[in-house]
């Protein structure tokens, strides 16, 4: 199981763009992607330009997967627009223990 948490920070004036694509983002990945056990996106509590998106693939080839859907590719040229690319953050996780729950 592959699992990632991906931070970044919407631009000043770009949040409902933003959201929206966010929005967009996770239905394709729904719709499209078996191989996805979670993408979700959240927003900081103490600051909402803030963006954490938590997702999990069952195995490294389902992420390569979605690394060459359309949609990705959408979504790369909507963050590059959107969020301040100077401030991304991506950590790659193994998961040792715990639980999902719908």
């Amino acid at each position: 199981m592959i699992t990632l948490i991906f931070r970044m920070k919407i631009q000043d004036g770009k949040e409902q763009e933003a959201l929206a694509q966010l929005k967009k983002m996770a239905i394709a990945v729904a719709e499209h992607e078996p191989g996805a056990l979670a993408y979700v996106f959240h927003r900081s509590l103490e600051d909402p330009s803030q963006v954490v998106l938590y997702e999990s693939y069952q195995d490294d080839e389902a992420f390569q997967a979605h690394m060459k859907t359309p949609h990705m590719a959408e979504f790369q040229t909507a963050v590059a627009e959107l969020f301040d690319t100077s401030e991304i953050e991506v950590t790659r996780l193994d998961r040792v223990a715990g639980i999902v729950r719908g």
